[in-house]
């Protein structure tokens, strides 16, 4: 019998050169233009190509949830990309936030509990470290799931008045959000992970 081969166990390309890299934008966030070539899978070199790389560093998202009532709690605030594309731009997402270079991806997440959602979740499991669109952005976000008990709240949430948050937030039984994913009432990519993380939790399996 042939020995069999995976793709990973495969030879795979590694070679890039970055030719020029400009700063277009230096904002809040950054945007580059770069040139670059890469190793394709045959082992030639790319011809130099023209990229706009959006800089957004690290995030992290976590997804708080009463592990008694397996009810989960979702925030939703205006956003405006959505809204450009036609769709109903306040979006229920699970508690996230930019990382601050000096902390790591759980002491944002407490943090975005607290001033989101009101609450300080003590144990966090995490789920991924995922790139949301590596094709334009450098943005990874760290998920993860936290219990907490709704009685436990430690500040009011709703956002930081200084950076114009307007956040709503609400309970839902687990049932319910993920019937949201499936209804496309829940259309952001870090919810719908954090969701389904936690239904294969609830049967055993996450």
């Amino acid at each position: 019998m042939a020995e069999q081969h995976t793709p990973t166990q495969e030879p795979r390309p590694r070679r890039v050169q970055v030719l020029s890299r400009e700063r277009l934008v230096d904002e809040f966030f950054q945007l580059d233009r770069l040139l670059l070539r890469y190793e394709r899978f045959d082992g030639t070199l790319s011809p130099p190509l023209s990229r706009l790389l959006f800089e957004r560093g690290d995030a992290a998202g976590v997804l708080l949830y009463d592990p008694e009532s397996w009810t989960v709690l979702l925030t939703r605030q205006f956003r405006h990309a959505a809204h450009d594309r036609g769709d109903d731009p306040w979006l229920w997402e699970i508690v996230a936030g930019t990382q601050d270079p000096a902390d790591d991806g759980a002491s944002t997440a407490r943090r975005e509990a607290v001033e989101e959602a009101g609450y300080h979740p003590e144990t966090l499991t995490h789920v991924a470290s995922v790139y949301l669109s590596p094709g334009a952005t450098t943005e990874r976000i760290h998920l993860f799931v936290a219990p907490v008990s709704p009685s436990e709240r430690v500040a009011l949430g709703g956002g930081l008045a200084l950076e114009h948050e307007d956040i709503q937030v609400a309970w839902f039984p687990l049932d319910e959000a993920l019937a949201m994913v499936k209804r496309g009432e829940i259309i952001d990519a870090k919810t719908v992970i954090c969701l389904q993380h936690l239904e294969m939790m609830r049967h055993g399996r996450g």
